[in-house]
């Protein structure tokens, strides 16, 4: 199963995360199969590939709870509710 979570980067006290899909057995900074977004939580950025991020999606990914807070705020669920539509 594939999970989009965060994957930890940057320096002591300066953490910031990339946004990537990857296998639920993997280890936090293991092999991911696609990165697809930044967050800095510092300057409270966030970069998001909304394509890439629907398309898992639809795929079955499972966003952690952490993401999916990021997604809301984003309006990421709004897009993938509209395509779901637009499918059926």
């Amino acid at each position: 199963m594939v999970k989009l979570r965060l994957k930890r980067c940057g320096r002591k006290q300066r953490v910031v995360y990339r946004i990537v899909a990857i296998d639920v057995r993997s280890r936090r900074e293991g092999r991911d199969i696609r990165k697809v977004g930044f967050y800095d939580p510092i300057n409270n950025k966030t970069y998001l590939n909304i394509p890439a991020i629907l398309d898992f999606l639809e795929k079955g990914a499972q966003p952690t709870e952490t993401l999916s807070d990021i997604f809301k705020k984003a309006g990421v669920f709004t897009e993938f509710r509209l395509n779901e539509r637009k499918v059926n």
